[in-house]
């Protein structure tokens, strides 16, 4: 008698993207011949220094002693007890912070910068671009390139400059080009434009560090896999101090890449819930919000398929957000995959619950947060007041506020 092979186990979440760069539907490359080539580079390298340990080890070394890492997970009692006196019950989870606004340059975007540093060095080029939008992508990648003695351009929306003024003389300082970009909204889709446009006639000699989980293959898996450090040590620190896994991990989602890090190691714990924070904005109306997996459909943005904010001819709708680093149409297509899998739940925070935020952290926890980390925390402390005592909920910190404090002084009338 003939036995029946065994079905083939059902592939798990994190088993993405495939060989195409798909996570699921979403992903792919969707860029002119042009960039073909350069892409299939990146791709080719970076296949095969992921397999190489010495790779690896280098970074590990950068990150420990010049990124400062691990960050630490932090017990924010007052905020806590600010989330269980607000939820209206007296009792809510313990709220902890993993503070990537500790990392060397003030955010998480070094993880990547280091990690695409090196891949630039391996593939012989002198010469990095970037896009930045809150700033704190670009600070670091200027960073990066200094530390590799790579010159370094960097593209910024005039409006960005303007709000993030502190991180242009950081840029500067450091060595880097900034070019202020005044085409369309002056914001982060603008310069993600014009950062493609250089790539396009100089990929030869330059490789462009993208700075979030968006982007054609393999920026997706290139950005996640570097940022991932921070999920790892989360992992590995509430184990350690708590004897186990958190119940809730929060992040705030522009593109995605503080939250898809932290999300990432954790994607196979069906137990521990994960939450992203989009930007609200002003209100819910059409180019008054950055919020795409809420508000959105699946359309191809910069290279790739996913969700994107369109007005009613597919054309890419205008976006708001008081917060610099979050005022994108688009996201990470794993963050589409995400959604539509029902594996993270995303929550929107506007304007108003971010600012509120910024000054709550601010005053119970002495630590100012970015205004993109303060949209995580303004969720995280409702969804911490719905939360038993014996619960515990992580929120990436994912950068500080120093860049922000100018503007939000200006919208809070201080």
């Amino acid at each position: 008698m003939t036995t029946a092979p065994a079905p083939a186990p059902a592939p798990r979440i994190s088993d993405v993207p495939d060989e195409r760069g798909r996570f699921g539907p979403y992903g792919g490359s969707y860029v002119p011949e042009t960039l073909v080539a350069a892409l299939r580079q990146l791709d080719e390298v970076y296949r095969r220094v992921s397999r190489d340990e010495r790779f690896w080890e280098e970074l590990r070394e950068l990150e420990r002693t010049f990124t400062g890492r691990p960050t630490p997970l932090y017990r924010a009692d007052r905020l806590t007890a600010h989330a269980r006196s607000a939820g209206g019950r007296g009792h809510g989870a313990t709220v902890w912070l993993k503070r990537e606004d500790l990392a060397h340059t003030g955010a998480h975007k070094i993880n990547n910068t280091l990690g695409q540093a090196l891949l630039t060095q391996r593939m012989n080029k002198g010469r990095v671009i970037a896009e930045t939008g809150a700033g704190q992508h670009g600070v670091a990648t200027a960073t990066a390139a200094a530390r590799f003695g790579f010159q370094c351009d960097v593209y910024m929306g005039a409006e960005d400059a303007r709000r993030q003024r502190l991180n242009v003389v950081r840029m500067k300082a450091l060595g880097a080009r900034v070019v202020e970009v005044e085409s369309g909204s002056r914001t982060l889709k603008d310069a993600t434009n014009e950062a493609m446009r250089d790539w396009m006639e100089s990929v030869e000699h330059t490789h462009y560090i993208l700075g979030s989980v968006v982007g054609p293959h393999p920026f997706p898996l290139i950005v996640r896999d570097l940022q991932s450090i921070i999920g790892r040590e989360t992992k590995a620190q509430c184990l350690r101090t708590l004897g186990r896994l958190p119940d809730a991990v929060v992040a705030c989602v522009g593109g995605g890449s503080n939250a898809a890090g932290i999300f990432y190691p954790f994607v196979e714990d069906e137990k521990v819930r994960l939450v992203g924070v989009e930007a609200g904005g002003r209100s819910n109306e059409p180019g008054q919000h950055a919020a795409p997996l809420a508000f959105g459909a699946p359309g191809i943005l910069h290279g790739s398929l996913s969700y994107v904010l369109q007005d009613e001819h597919g054309q890419t709708a205008p976006v708001h957000s008081c917060s610099a680093g979050l005022d994108y149409p688009g996201v990470g297509p794993e963050h589409s995959f995400w959604k539509d899998a029902g594996r993270v739940t995303y929550a929107v925070a506007d304007d108003r619950q971010a600012l509120d935020a910024f000054t709550l952290l601010a005053r119970t926890e002495g630590i100012i947060p970015a205004l993109e980390t303060a949209h995580a925390i303004a969720h995280a402390v409702r969804l911490a007041g719905t939360m038993n005592d014996d619960q515990h909920l992580v929120v990436n910190c994912s950068g500080r506020g120093d860049k922000d404090v100018e503007e939000a002084a200006r919208l809070l009338g201080w």
